[in-house]
């Protein structure tokens, strides 16, 4: 841990539309805690490989952009104006992320970044190996050939190996939450097995744990991390929308109002419309992006 002995873990899948709903909170969340808490993601698979596919994909995919849309309402996110297909996997864009992670935080974060917008932004999912890897080309810094290799290692694997049955391990706590909202986080049962919600967010300090899983508010977070950690200023630096997307590359509107505190996009930002508002890109983030290949 740190000097604050304060660590974050959080139970994510890049194709959930309610952890894309919450990444501008997240995004906010781990500014805040820079350099003063260790943060660990698992990936829970919400699309597990054993899932019986469906009888009619069309329909399937048309009912789910419909579940997204009704999420979108609550989370303000964009998404795609039409999704071509339910994700097949979580597998191969999980295992992505997680063989990123050896490349850098700032490279894993743009990784994870560009699986979650082939879902939300263009309506297809990074659901093998192939369009995962097709999908991260250009991130600035990324080895590709290495991901490619480390994606498809028995080492990376059995990271998401473990990162599944830990999503399937949750505390007691989370089998009883009652409300409030559209998602407040009790465990999902899955087959035999129960997992958390995702996302989860769940901080440990010197004070204990603390568990806010589903979709919060953000102070509900930042109460979580002050209360495991006691003494804890948790504050995130206002930025100009120039100087996020010089760092995170992609910005939604939400993120802009929450990390800029204005929904004015950054200037010379590249915008992309989705069917739920704009996504604004960096210029040389554009130039190598799924979005401008067609």
């Amino acid at each position: 841990m740190t000097g604050a002995g304060l660590s974050v873990v959080e139970f994510t899948d890049p194709a959930c539309p309610w952890a894309w709903g919450s990444e501008p909170k997240f995004r906010w969340l781990r500014t805040a805690l820079d350099g003063r808490a260790e943060w660990r993601r698992v990936y829970g698979i919400l699309f597990d490989d054993d899932d019986d596919p469906a009888p009619d994909p069309d329909a399937e995919a048309a009912w789910y952009h419909r579940y997204v849309t009704d999420i979108a309402a609550h989370t303000d996110a964009p998404y795609a104006p039409r999704l071509r297909w339910v994700a097949r996997s979580s597998w191969p864009s999980s295992l992505a992320a997680k063989a990123a992670e050896a490349q850098g935080r700032e490279v894993a974060a743009l990784v994870l970044r560009r699986l979650r917008e082939s879902m939300f932004l263009l309506g297809t999912p990074a659901d093998r190996p192939e369009t995962a890897l097709e999908a991260v080309a250009g991130v600035p810094g990324l080895d590709r050939d290495r991901l490619a290799r480390d994606l498809a290692s028995e080492g990376i694997r059995s990271a998401v190996r473990r990162d599944w049955a830990e999503t399937r391990d949750p505390f007691p706590e989370v089998f009883t939450i009652e409300g409030p909202g559209p998602h407040p986080g009790r465990a999902k049962q899955v087959g035999e097995r129960s997992r958390f919600a995702l996302p989860t967010l769940v901080f440990t300090g010197p004070g204990g744990h603390a568990i806010v899983p589903g979709w919060r508010d953000l102070g509900e977070y930042v109460d979580a991390a002050v209360r495991v950690a006691p003494g804890l200023r948790v504050t995130a630096p206002r930025c100009t929308p120039a100087e996020l997307l010089e760092r995170h590359r992609s910005l939604t509107g939400p993120d802009l109002v929450l990390l800029a505190g204005s929904a004015d996009p950054p200037p010379g930002a590249v915008r992309v419309d989705s069917a739920n508002g704009p996504v604004f890109l960096h210029p040389s983030e554009a130039a190598t992006h799924p979005v401008s290949r067609g």
